[in-house]
């Protein structure tokens, strides 16, 4: 289950310790936790678009977070910063770029099945 990040000191904590990654859809920080937990945060800001844009930014990084999360392998803060690419996009592509990030920072771990 995905907690979400609501208070700005936390928000804060995550991008001033976190490690960035940068797409053309988003820019993730990520910085691991002690704990099974995964818990996120999204920021999408008014040059989006209009709200009804900004929610839909929202639903597809939600979407791409909860394909994301059964191989995520340890607990971690995620910031994803959205960016005006995002609009054109389906949530398998921001998931696959998710996937880079988290490999990167070896917290993927593929399940065999």
């Amino acid at each position: 289950m995905i907690e979400k990040l609501k208070i700005n000191k936390e928000f804060r904590r995550v991008y001033g310790r976190g490690k960035s990654h940068i797409s053309p859809f988003v820019v993730s920080y990520v910085m691991r936790q002690k704990g099974e937990n995964v818990r996120l945060g999204i920021t999408v800001s008014k040059k989006i678009g209009s709200a009804v844009v900004r929610n839909r930014a929202k639903r597809i990084i939600t979407a791409a977070v909860r394909e994301c999360l059964p191989h995520i392998n340890c607990g971690c803060d995620i910031v994803l910063v959205a960016r005006t690419r995002i609009v054109n996009v389906k949530s398998y592509d921001v998931a696959a770029v998710l996937k880079t990030h988290l490999m990167a920072l070896n917290m993927w771990q593929e399940n065999d099945k």
